[in-house]
């Protein structure tokens, strides 16, 4: 007997048939609902503490004092908020423009062409078009679509399940995920050194140019009805080592900063980057990979570019350098590989059901 997998209904399907209320799986637990406020009120607030803004135009400036100040800056960020808005990070405003335009061109495609690219999250294919499956007990969903792709190194990319329509999605993709590779060296670099590291020490650590992977995922958030019942998606910190983020200039993402959560403002022509788990605990813990979610509205669809920069799964040991490490200063955490950091993370194992690391056997 031939057994048919049905797909997942879509959120922006539900959003469609024109329900006022959301199903109970969308609802989020009651001690949460008390921080969901409303984001365009949100992001008009001026009080309190604000996402750092960081600009990288004296980022390789001739002039030392400029450069330097800049490095600090973006070091000061990652420690204390471990998440900045870039300005002036070298990716030009058409290419983001041209990456914006084809992800939308997409999803604005009817839901069965887009069906043609869904992945089978059952079978552990990731890749393609989703929506988020329940994966505890509570049965919790989040309101999003997506779409998810392996865009660098090029070995990696499967460009047979890339959206061939809009024409422009898979030359402007390369392109983005080529120039964020390169800002990828630049950010790791200042990084390093700000560790007291080799320029290069934390690029190697993470894969180097041979085995950095970058996955994009492109975040589609449609109207919602009850937006104060509701997550786009839940609190979370990223597993990558830096995760750099585009949008629609809609708000929505949220970070947890000093108890609170903080809205992130939409600041024209920047890229947001967030330190991931992988950079913290390389850096044992002096760089923050802080936690985050993001809200949705029932005005505007929001739309968001998550490129994540991971190291490979099993080939390298995740663990605290040598060099961040002291009496004073004891390692917070354990050696795991990349794989097993994930599965730490998202089925919440502990350490004793994990495999050891080949490197830690005796």
């Amino acid at each position: 007997m031939v057994s048919v997998i049905t797909p997942s209904p879509r959120v922006e399907v539900l959003a469609q048939t024109g329900i006022d209320t959301i199903p109970i799986e969308y609802v989020r637990p009651k001690e949460e609902l008390k921080s969901i406020g409303d984001i365009f009120a949100e992001e008009k607030r001026t009080d309190g503490p604000q996402l750092p803004i960081i600009d990288l135009a004296a980022v390789s400036s001739g002039d030392e004092e400029a450069r330097r100040r800049c490095h600090e800056e973006l070091k000061k960020a990652a420690t204390e908020w471990g998440v900045m808005h870039l300005v002036n990070h070298g990716v030009a405003e058409e290419l983001m423009d041209r990456v914006r335009n084809a992800g939308r061109g997409f999803f604005e495609l009817p839901v069965e062409e887009k069906e043609e690219y869904a992945n089978d999250q059952a079978a552990g294919n990731v890749q393609g078009y989703g929506s988020k499956l329940a994966n505890n007990a509570s049965g919790q969903l989040e309101w999003e679509d997506y779409f998810f792709h392996c865009v660098f190194p090029p070995e990696k990319r499967d460009l047979s399940i890339w959206p061939k329509i809009p024409a422009d999605y898979v030359p402007a993709t390369i392109q983005y995920a080529e120039q964020l590779r390169e800002l990828t060296t630049k950010i790791l670099s200042i990084l390093s050194t700000g560790l007291g590291l080799e320029h290069e020490r934390l690029e190697k650590e993470v894969g180097g140019a041979e085995d950095l992977i970058l996955q994009m995922k492109i975040n589609y958030y449609p109207k919602c009805p009850q937006p104060e019942l509701a997550l786009g998606v839940e609190a979370h910190t990223d597993v990558s080592a830096l995760t750099f983020i585009l949008h629609n200039m809609v708000p929505g993402l949220q970070l947890f900063y000093e108890g609170n959560w903080v809205t992130a403002k939409c600041v024209p022509n920047s890229i947001i980057m967030h330190i991931g788990d992988t950079v913290e605990i390389l850096s044992n813990g002096k760089y923050k990979s802080i936690l985050h979610r993001g809200l949705v509205n029932k005005e505007k669809v929001r739309t968001s570019w998550a490129v994540f920069c991971e190291p490979p799964k099993e080939k390298i040991v995740l663990r605290p350098l040598p060099e961040t490490v002291s009496e004073a200063e004891p390692p917070l955490f354990p050696p795991r590989t990349f794989a097993q950091h994930i599965e730490h993370k998202l089925f919440r194992k502990s350490d004793n059901d994990l495999k050891k690391p080949d490197d830690e056997s005796g």
